[in-house]
């Protein structure tokens, strides 16, 4: 590789400080916190002298981030650092899995960062890189290909601020993933590369060296934690891989190469793919889905639009989006220059790679909006695809695009060829876009006059942009000849122009917060946290400690917010809302249980001992304990213990007839536990337990220890959801668990004095799966 000139990656240093600048000068955080205290409560109550309404929030529909990764994340963390497995989740959806959750990104390499800094610095530092590292490697990636520095510097510009990026960067695991594709794809190039050389020593430290990159990242790609970002990721880079293989000649042994670092791959990977699997196998995915003729579930057609005027249907940060359901689903801006220079390009180049990235451009838009193509996944039910929204698909596009940017500038840079088609091209759809901004509502009658507004709002910006890039463009088409340093100025304005343009962009959307404003202490939480024993708590409502915010606290609760979750469960908690012994889908839920029903026996059973509410209830069963401004907590005295001992046993043979038994008047839990899959086990041994004891000695993620002591053989319930990594042991002698009560696991106790032990393991009996 020829030396590089490093000025333009000094300047996109500079550019990612600039944006980060609050991290760095104020210490605010790159975390959507300031919706904790602005839109929950008992956080709002905790401010709400202050801030009566609650705390100001920039950006509402960014709640994922503290709602899901970051308290998954933390709880990892955490039990990584005891030098254990993160398995079990026992805080949220009564136990769940944990590492199986891919989203928990628990493997992660960059996490390294959580054993040097406190967790928020770790997490801020994580969401820098994002950018930092998507800029860095396809400046490299595009340098290798021997475009212009600058033209390297436009490409990683507009892909490491593109709208993908700037709507999916707090997340921490959808731009993690991303962001790995340009290393892959230079990994390649560089492999294949090697293979022109003569058979020195070298060549062959150099296939070592690319081939350790291109599993190493291979591997941290799909570690970040996005399994949909990673699919497409892998599938783009497998097309490319055979592209150049094709070019390369063919030769078989490169292809065995590849088939072996690929294998590779999948072996290190196994430990997260196998759990995984396992989940989603016993999972409600497949059936607690929206409908993807739902508006929203393609790029609507008309959101097109946003690639040249990212807010022309307003932004969710200024309260003035009017477009389909989520803004950031359909945000693929990358910038007005960097879209004028991958037309430019489509126009006038013809080689190989702009045919290829060209390509990938359009075949995913074809399949990211609602063509008869992007629907066929969803028609025929095809595994894994029918579950994914393909609005994902622009991260791919965003990527082409930046790279198209690239080759587009570094061609005109060149040839100063006449860039008055493209911006022929773009002008005629802003003159249609001021078109309907100006006259379009008095023709359809069908746009409201604040959307209007907004719209021409909104444009006013990208159109100047418009015509600052012409006449700067023209400018460099005009003078050819021009002296390099008047050149090299043009240059600089023109990356100038682009980077205004995508931070301005991405400041109008990306929330930096306050520290106290992360997961803050309250008196309500002090009170839980402060109690002793095992129990659960639930809201009714659902402004109140939303789900995943008790992980943070280490409080365990019966709700839950992921796409994964176990099926029984929702199934369970189904039933317990509709009152009846109705488990059929759909559920009334998608994504996130919050059972309300405290009247339910079966909130009793799951060991729900406080309820939140910001109204007073009058049950016969509850019993107000504490108040914190609005906030009421109620204490449940019909609560269950989480072990117990059970003198009967009813014997099930599937779901349908244990969901029956359990709704039966006359079922008491307390004496009688509904036992499936039995099979095997001496029929008269019945539990006929009076006098039983058992304590809970020790409960931690992966371990549950437990002092029991009956005058006779007993039936212990574990009301803990029942998965099978679960195992465990009597005395030190492995017994069996038993699905319990629908969810739950039991186990058999001889008489005596015993100590139960469950715990859990990396991979489960995949025989369980069919249950």
């Amino acid at each position: 590789m020829k030396k590089l000139n490093f000025l333009p990656l000094v300047l996109f240093f500079f550019i990612v400080f600039i944006f980060f600048r609050h991290l760095f000068l104020q210490g605010k955080l790159p975390i959507p916190s300031d919706t904790i205290v602005g839109l929950y409560h008992p956080f709002r109550d905790l401010y709400s002298k202050e801030y009566p309404n609650g705390i100001p929030f920039k950006n509402f529909l960014i709640t994922d981030p503290v709602r899901q990764q970051f308290p998954w994340r933390e709880l990892a963390v955490e039990v990584e650092k005891r030098f254990e497995l993160p398995l079990w989740n026992p805080y949220g959806f009564s136990g769940t899995p944990l590492v199986a959750n891919y989203q928990t990104a628990a493997f992660y390499p960059l996490n390294f960062l959580f054993f040097l800094f406190p967790f928020s610095i770790s997490w801020s530092i994580l969401i820098v890189f994002e950018s930092l590292m998507a800029g860095v490697f396809l400046y490299f990636y595009l340098n290798s290909l021997r475009l212009n520095k600058w033209a390297s510097l436009v490409g990683a510009i507009s892909f490491s601020f593109s709208g993908f990026f700037i709507a999916w960067m707090e997340w921490g695991t959808i731009i993690h993933t991303a962001i790995w594709l340009p290393l892959i794809l230079l990994s390649i190039d560089k492999i294949f590369v090697c293979s022109k050389n003569d058979n020195s020593k070298f060549k062959i430290q150099n296939y070592v060296v690319w081939a350790i990159i291109l599993v190493f990242s291979l591997t941290s790609s799909f570690f970040a934690g996005h399994l949909q970002t990673f699919f497409y990721l892998y599938t783009l880079s497998v097309i490319y891989c055979f592209a150049k293989w094709i070019q390369f000649g063919r030769k078989k042994r490169m292809l065995f190469l590849f088939i072996i670092l690929n294998s590779l791959f999948i072996i290190l990977t196994s430990v997260q793919w196998i759990t995984t699997l396992q989940f989603i196998l016993l999972s409600a995915r497949d059936i607690d889905q929206v409908s993807f003729n739902n508006p929203g579930w393609f790029i609507p057609w008309q959101n097109l639009i946003q690639f040249v005027a990212p807010d022309f249907f307003g932004n969710p940060s200024t309260l003035n989006y009017w477009g389909i359901w989520n803004y950031g689903e359909f945000i693929g801006y990358v910038g007005i220059l960097p879209l004028i220079m991958a037309v430019f390009v489509l126009f006038f180049r013809r080689d190989k790679k702009t045919l290829f990235y060209g390509v990938i451009f359009f075949i995913s838009l074809i399949f990211s909006f609602p063509t008869i193509f992007a629907k066929i996944p969803y028609i025929l039910q095809i595994p894994f695809l029918s579950t994914i929204q393909p609005t994902r698909l622009l991260f791919i596009i965003d990527f082409s695009l930046a790279v198209l940017a690239a080759f587009g500038f570094d061609y005109f840079l060149r040839h100063k060829k006449a860039i008055v088609y493209p911006l022929i091209f773009m002008i005629l759809i802003f003159v249609g876009l001021w078109f309907f901004v100006l006259f379009g509502n008095q023709i359809t009658k069908i746009t409201l006059a604040e959307n209007i507004i907004v719209a021409k709002r909104n444009l006013v910006f990208p159109t100047l942009l418009l015509a600052i890039s012409g006449i700067l463009l023209f400018i460099l088409m005009r003078f050819p000849k021009a002296e390099r340093r008047f050149a090299i100025m043009i240059y600089i304005i023109i990356v100038g122009v682009t980077i205004f343009d995508l931070l301005r962009f991405g400041f109008k959307f990306t929330p930096f917060t306050n520290k106290e404003y992360l997961f803050p202490n309250t008196k309500i939480i002090s009170f839980l946290q402060k109690k002793p024993g095992q129990f659960r708590i639930m809201t009714t409502d659902s402004r109140i400690f939303p789900p995943n915010f008790s992980t943070i606290y280490k409080i365990q609760s019966v709700d839950g917010y992921d796409p994964l979750y176990l099926r029984r469960y929702g199934e369970f908690i189904a039933a317990s809302e509709r009152k009846s012994p109705s488990i059929d889908p759909p559920f009334g839920f998608n994504r996130i249980i919050t059972p309300h029903n405290y009247d339910s026996k079966i909130i009793d059973l799951l060991g729900v001992k406080y309820i939140l509410s910001l109204s007073d209830i009058e049950s016969p069963k509850l019993k107000k304990v504490f108040q914190e401004g609005q906030t009421r907590v109620y204490e449940n005295k019909n609560y269950a213990p989480r072990v117990f001992f059970v003198g009967e046993m009813k014997v099930v043979n599937n779901k349908n007839e244990a969901i029956q038994a359990m709704f039966d008047k006359d079922f008491d839990f307390r004496k009688i536990a509904v036992v499936e899959d039995y099979r095997g086990v001496n029929r008269n041994t019945h539990p006929m337990c009076d006098r039983c004891e058992a304590e809970i000695l020790l409960y931690s993620e992966n371990k549950i220890v437990i002092n029991t002591n009956i005058d006779n053989d007993g039936f212990l319930v574990l009301t803990d959801s029942f998965y099978p990594t679960w195992h465990a042991t009597i005395d030190g002698k492995q017994t069996r668990i038993f699905r319990t009560d629908y969810n739950f696991r039991g186990v058999l106790v001889p008489k005596g004095e015993h100590t139960v032990i469950f715990y859990n393991t990396l991979l489960g009996f995949m025989h369980h799966v069919s249950s």
